[in-house]
C-alpha cells in the first residue's frame, strides 16, 4: 500500500466533486471512492467528509436523495449538479495549473537562474 498523503487545504471539496462525478454515491461510498481513485494514498476521515458534503450541497454543487444501500440500509445518495460539474472543471484546471507551476519551480537547477 502506498504511503498515506495528507490532504492539502481546499482539496477535499475537489476530491468529493470528482468522486461524485463518477457516479451516484452515498457518503461512505464517497470516502471509499476517493481512496480507490487515489490508489490508497488518500484517506478521508468521516469527521471531515460529512461537513464537506453538507457544505457542497448547501452551495448547490451536489444534490442528494434518500435511497437504500446494498446492505438494505437507508442512505443519502449524492450526485453532481450542473453547477457542480462547472465547479469541478474550474477547480481541476486551477489545480493542474498550480501543480504544473510547482513542478517547474522544483525542477529548476542553480545554473538555470
Amino acid at each position: 500500500m502506498p504511503d498515506q498523503a495528507e490532504l492539502l487545504p481546499g482539496t477535499l471539496d475537489l476530491l468529493i466533486l470528482k468522486a461524485v462525478s463518477l457516479g451516484r454515491l452515498h457518503g461512505y461510498g464517497v470516502l471509499l471512492r476517493i481512496e480507490q481513485i487515489s490508489g490508497g494514498a488518500l484517506q478521508v476521515k468521516q469527521g471531515a467528509l460529512y461537513p464537506a458534503l453538507y457544505r457542497l450541497e448547501h452551495q448547490g454543487f451536489i444534490a442528494s436523495e434518500w435511497g437504500t444501500s446494498h446492505n438494505n440500509r437507508r442512505a443519502k445518495y449524492y450526485r453532481l449538479t450542473s453547477a457542480g460539474r462547472k465547479r469541478l472543471g474550474e477547480q481541476t484546471a486551477r489545480w493542474n495549473r498550480l501543480a504544473e507551476a510547482i513542478g517547474r519551480s522544483l525542477a529548476v537547477r542553480p545554473q538555470e537562474i
